[in-house]
């Protein structure tokens, strides 16, 4: 669209009155959404998201504006107006460097199948949630895919390009009896194409959203207490990732917002844990070649064997406190200026099975599934919602309860953790903060927590 020089003009207006850094991001996004219910396409639509975001700083202090008009005039009169907030000796540019290649592996492209044949696998999924139980009174399948074209030039020489690809199928029920209601669901994404559709068992998938709908119908609801919980991989990972990772951004740990601030090298959980934020695993719905600042995205560790090791950082919060940048900047689209967000966050594997350390719990709660919660990441304060628990008694699940809420204080939870399983998966979801919403992966392997307070409403249904 630009030449170098073309950009490196405009990146030069920007630092005329004291600027010391400017940026220009270029995006162009589709999007396209099939939703399904109960054999039945309700809505099908698509769009496009293209414009220009348009940065500057001076030490830590930010300005930004953005427009979908991307012509070389638009740009140029951006940088005019953001610049008018500083009035100091102009700096210089330094000479935009060469791209380098992204990785995009798409197998099946979105354009390559029709909306028919797109259509035809929701209604085959719908139809199994539906048919698992009659009093199944809803059965959802949608179909969400959108790709996102960067084009990222800075001051500091950056200049890079990267496609995101992502696809996420989402799969729901509501069954009702009388007065008795329940929903479940399944979320899986990818960063990849219509090949999701082969990668996943989401026939498998469909069934399980079925059978815990009616599980749960009936399930009592989770009496309050204090006990062991043995929190399931995948989307357990879940409370870590709000807990834990929000507050190891360096835009929260930068201002002294995080319970985490000040104790790189100290032991902050328990010696089992070890944790990573990876923003380039292959496939991942949380992975990008390059983050919105250009940056190559790397596998970043946090804590190792208990002991904190590392933050996650943007280019400006990592300023403020003289910490380099990890590949971390992101954001959900132009109207949006990056800051420290993470990509796929995990516990690591231990070395046990996991049913071993249900066998190892004489009472407690199984947590199989989580939903959602909400977090303070300033104190680490959470409570999230169980989604799918059982009891735990003499090391055997038992009865299904409902309506279980994990409540307690991230800090503390990792020190708490005493058994690691050796069957880490990931659960996907949107991740909402200053930047926007963007696709995250949380992740870990069965762990037990050995003690957590649990809210319910009482052993009534």
């Amino acid at each position: 669209m630009f030449s170098k020089k073309e950009l490196e003009t405009l990146l030069g207006l920007g630092l005329e009155t004291g600027a010391d850094f400017s940026e220009i991001f270029l995006e162009d996004t589709y999007s396209g959404r099939i939703t399904v219910n109960n054999g039945d396409v309700i809505s099908a639509g698509g769009g496009n998201t293209y414009g220009v975001g348009v940065r500057l700083l001076k030490g830590i202090d930010e300005v930004y504006g953005y427009s979908n008009d991307t012509s070389y005039q638009s740009i140029e009169k951006l940088m005019l107006t953001l610049r008018g907030s500083f009035n100091d000796a102009p700096n210089k540019v330094k000479p935009l460097g060469d791209k380098l290649p992204y990785v995009n592996n798409i197998k099946i492209p979105f354009n390559s199948v029709t909306p028919a044949e797109k259509s035809k696998k929701l209604i085959e999924l719908s139809h199994i949630i539906k048919d698992h139980d009659d009093k199944i009174i809803q059965a959802g399948a949608s179909l969400v895919e959108w790709e996102q074209k960067v084009l990222i030039a800075n001051s500091n020489g950056i200049y890079q390009d990267d496609v995101r690809t992502y696809t996420r199928v989402v799969l729901s029920a509501v069954a009702q009896d009388g007065e008795l209601m329940q929903d479940a669901y399944e979320a899986p994404g990818r960063n990849m194409g219509f090949e999701i559709f082969d990668e996943i068992d989401l026939k498998a998938l469909a069934k399980d959203v079925g059978h815990s709908v009616m599980t749960y119908l009936y399930a009592d609801n989770m009496e309050p207490q204090e006990m062991p919980v043995v929190i399931h991989n995948g989307f357990g990972g879940v409370i870590f990732h709000e807990a834990v990772g929000h507050p190891l951004e360096t835009s929260a740990v930068s201002k002294g917002l995080s319970p985490f601030a000040g104790k790189l090298g100290q032991k902050v959980a328990s010696e089992v844990v070890t944790a990573y934020d990876d923003g380039d695993e292959d496939g991942q719905w949380g992975r990008t070649t390059f983050d919105d600042e250009g940056n190559k995205t790397r596998k970043n560790l946090l804590i190792e064997k208990g002991v904190l090791k590392g933050y996650l950082s943007d280019y400006r919060s990592g300023k403020r406190m003289n910490y380099e940048s990890t590949g971390s900047g992101r954001r959900q689209s132009y109207k949006f200026p990056p800051t420290a967000r993470m990509n796929t966050t995990y516990i690591e594997n231990g070395t046990e099975e996991y049913e071993d350390i249900i066998k190892d719990t004489k009472y407690g709660l199984f947590a199989k599934k989580l939903g959602g919660g909400t977090v303070n990441p300033a104190t680490g304060e959470y409570n999230f919602a169980v989604m799918e628990g059982y009891m735990i008694e003499d090391g055997k699940l038992t009865k299904p309860v409902r309506g279980a809420m994990l409540i307690g204080h991230g800090a503390e939870t990792i020190q708490l953790i005493d058994r690691v399983a050796n069957n880490k998966t990931y659960g996907q979801g949107m991740c909402g903060a200053a930047s926007g919403s963007i696709p995250t992966d949380v992740g870990q392997p069965t762990i037990r927590v050995s003690k957590m307070l649990v809210g319910g409403q009482g052993g009534n249904k």
